[in-house]
């Protein structure tokens, strides 16, 4: 990972806009970032301004649509300046629309003089590429590919070796193939949805390597408003709990049902499903259909979502990283650290309560004492380090403030049940006997176990850095007959360590999640 440091320290920290004009919507965000590194959306505006509608037909921005815009921008650039956001720090991009308009020149020139922003017209493989950086630095996406749908157009990009290597651009946005195919206000009608399939597996042969993606099934990571819309809606239909659409998995199967309840319903009423914002309900349909038949075509097992989207990408490529190379080498070790700085965690302290936790978790796998799931060391490591970040809101229960707070942080490369892991083992890392509870409907079969599992040691890992001090260098587990042993090496005077698991350290909890006593050395 290359991060670019762009203050000196003691200064305050720095913002940025990026506002994205898409075919659709148009949205400014405002980017907070600092020493550590870390950096997290402060403000936004979002506006329906449906700049591409009659594109399509015309070839022109119509007179309606450039009023929106006209209007928009102007209020763009007032939060700008009231922002006190330096010009050379608002990035201003526009997309599809207003770049294959015949008169989306003119119209900029116009825009530019109303607004007093300087914007820029991306180019479609520009545009790939920061929907490419966004999502692959949002994901842990290393091959397959990066699907980026607008109004005006979809993009595909290649992955191999977290690399982009290929891009293809369609016209197969969500406003543009719904004014072609499905601008009938009435349920749509069979024909009318065969068409777009027809014409949308038409466009896609003409990018070949799509459908010769490796590994089989490849992997696809999607990121525009239709594709969080529709993740929402699946996780409302399948009565899921609210933790987020980022790292869901949108399946065919999923998109099947969407695009038939969608389908029978009218435009006008496509909005009031469940996860579907009003200002998209008319456009959805033709959304999904679309992406139904890019899973279909190219093989995908599904499309990953991530909240990430244009903004993140222009602001991570141009602001963040180096332009070089803009990836993050360990999406999910930085996304811990950046929630961890963002809520001032003891860092020395989280950080060796990580290393004790990890340090007795892999002593007792050596040791034959349980086996781990796939992910679950790493869960353990990202609940240590963000154990405490409740404290910025209370000392006292703090255990719980942490969980709530992980559970609604985006915490980039986890998907909702990891997230809701890594919120239920800082629950209980103070006391009582952990259980799934609410999460327990995002959990698979182990997953009670690996919550017993790693709530016990996050728990002895914190009674052990008690004094906040490092005191204890190095924790070990080995079994001893019917009990396991605690081995401790001193960084420094151990009474209080000592002290802390033996009167609150829980050996009940100890044995009854591993079957032995434990004994402290």
């Amino acid at each position: 990972m290359s991060w670019r440091s762009t203050r000196a320290s003691g200064q305050a920290n720095r913002q940025v806009a990026v506002a994205d004009l898409g075919s659709n919507s148009w949205r400014l965000v405002i980017f907070s970032y600092g020493d550590g590194p870390w950096w997290k959306l402060t403000d936004e505006l979002y506006e329906t301004v449906r700049i591409g509608a009659g594109l399509a037909a015309s070839g022109r921005l119509s007179d309606e649509a450039m009023a929106r815009g006209l209007e928009t921008l102007s209020v763009f650039g007032r939060f700008a300046r009231a922002n006190a956001i330096p010009a050379a720090d608002v990035h201003v991009v526009a997309t599809s629309a207003i770049r294959d308009a015949t008169n989306g020149r003119d119209f900029l020139e116009r825009a530019e003089a109303a607004s007093g922003l300087k914007i820029e017209i991306l180019g479609a493989d520009q545009e790939a590429f920061y929907g490419y950086v966004a999502a692959v630095n949002t994901s842990t996406l290393t091959d397959g590919a990066v699907l980026d749908i607008g109004g005006g157009s979809l993009q595909l990009t290649r992955v191999e070796g977290r690399q982009n290597t290929e891009m293809a651009s369609f016209p197969l946005g969500a406003v543009r193939t719904t004014e072609q195919f499905l601008s009938d206000p009435g349920p749509a009608k069979r024909k009318a949805l065969q068409r777009l399939r027809d014409h949308v597996d038409e466009q896609l042969s003409a990018a070949p390597w799509v459908t010769h993606l490796q590994p089989r099934p490849p992997r696809l990571v999607g990121i525009g408003g239709a594709v969080r819309n529709l993740a929402a809606a699946a996780q409302e239909a399948q009565g899921s709990i609210d933790l987020g659409v980022q790292g869901f998995v949108i399946t065919h199967a999923i998109l099947r049902e969407l695009i038939s309840q969608l389908a029978a319903l009218p435009a006008s009423e496509r909005g009031t499903v469940p996860g579907i914002k009003p200002g998209r309900g008319d456009i959805i349909l033709a959304a999904a259909v679309v992406l139904e038949r890019v899973v279909d075509v190219c093989g995908f097992a599904g499309i990953e979502a991530t909240e990430a989207g244009l903004r993140e990408g222009v602001f991570l490529g141009r602001v963040l990283l180096s332009s070089a190379s803009p990836l993050i080498a360990d999406v999910r070790g930085a996304a811990v650290r950046n929630l961890s700085i963002q809520y001032e965690s003891d860092l020395r302290h989280v950080e060796h309560v990580a290393r004790l936790s990890l340090q007795m978790f892999d002593s007792m796998v050596q040791a034959g004492l349980f086996t781990p799931l796939d992910d679950e060391r790493e869960l353990l490591w990202a609940a240590a380090m963000l154990h405490d970040v409740g404290m910025t809101i209370s000392y006292d229960d703090h255990h719980k403030h942490s969980r709530y707070l992980i559970e609604s942080a985006e915490l980039p490369g986890f998907d909702p049940r990891e997230r809701a892991l890594i919120g239920q083992i800082t629950r209980y890392h103070r006391k009582g006997v952990p259980k799934l509870g609410a999460i327990e409907p995002v959990t698979e079969v182990q997953d009670a176990k690996l919550l017993d599992r790693c709530s016990v040691l996050l728990r002895l890992a914190e009674h052990l850095e008690r004094g906040r001090d490092q005191s204890v260098s190095e924790a070990r587990l080995h079994t001893n007959g019917d009990g396991v042993d605690l081995h401790l090496e001193a960084g420094g005077d151990l009474t209080l360590p000592r002290w802390s698991v033996e009167r609150y350290g829980d050996d009940d909890a100890f044995e009854r999640v591993f079957g032995r006593r434990l004994l402290v050395g």
